[in-house]
């Protein structure tokens, strides 16, 4: 679904090498983390595989489709297959749980919609289920930033469900919480792979969570990836290698 072949990225008037030599290929359903230490790169390999960020060599392929080929209509109908979510998620504040969750609905649409914020009554319900999906139901009427940073998480999740969004690239979406809201982020990251066939790509820094969650874990540093395991726990040395 999605490859990645020789992909290089370099920062600044140096030309600090991010990225010098990254190949990797993810299948669909997967539920892959990216994990490494503090600028290892793992939120550059995120952006520029969800077209985000530009990169200096090699190539990325989405289900076949090379992205550097695509025109720009092209690359935003990619990215209307993919979500990104952000350590800090991109909620209006002032918006309730279900608005946020239909803002990603119904992004297309037209603008009087977007204008007014007028809904229909079967569309609410429509949000309330995709906030049942993520254990939400009781936020519904909240206002997003009245939530917790878990619950923005879960929220962040089910506006991509409802958005139709068959990849989910999550840069670090448990940092800064408690080990249960942790815990339940990384369980509904989980059942989008499981129930809903999505792919989810995670960057993370919590080795423990990765092994009980994910099904696939590739350490990146010094510009590459160092391993790539499924199906197992890491090993003392590969641990290592991304401290």
């Amino acid at each position: 679904m999605i490859t990645v072949r020789k992909l290089r990225v370099t920062k600044g008037p140096e030309h600090t090498v991010i990225l010098s030599n990254v190949n990797l290929h993810v299948n669909h359903g997967e539920f892959v983390a990216i994990l490494g230490a503090s600028g290892s790169g793992k939120t550059t390999l995120l952006r520029c595989l969800s077209l985000r960020d530009k990169w200096d060599a090699g190539e990325i392929t989405f289900k076949g489709v090379t992205l550097t080929a695509l025109s720009i209509w092209g690359k935003f109908k990619i990215r209307k297959q993919c979500a990104y979510l952000s350590q800090q998620p991109e909620l209006n504040q002032n918006k309730t749980a279900a608005k946020n969750i239909l803002s990603g609905r119904f992004r297309t649409s037209a603008l009087w919609r977007i204008l007014t914020g007028l809904v229909s009554r079967n569309e609410h319900f429509t949000a309330y289920d995709y906030l049942d999906r993520v254990g939400l139901l009781e936020k519904a009427k909240i206002k997003a930033g009245s939530l917790s940073g878990g619950e923005k998480q879960r929220v962040a999740i089910g506006r991509a469900l409802a958005w139709g969004a068959q990849v989910i690239y999550a840069d670090e979406p448990i940092s800064g919480l408690d080990p249960q809201s942790a815990a339940r982020v990384m369980e509904d990251l989980r059942n989008l792979c499981n129930e809903h066939k999505l792919t989810v790509i995670c960057c993370i820094h919590n080795v423990e969570l990765a092994e009980q969650y994910c099904t696939r874990m590739m350490g990146l540093s010094e510009g590459v990836i160092q391993f790539d395991v499924s199906g197992r726990r890491l090993l003392s040395t590969e641990k290592n290698l991304i401290l």
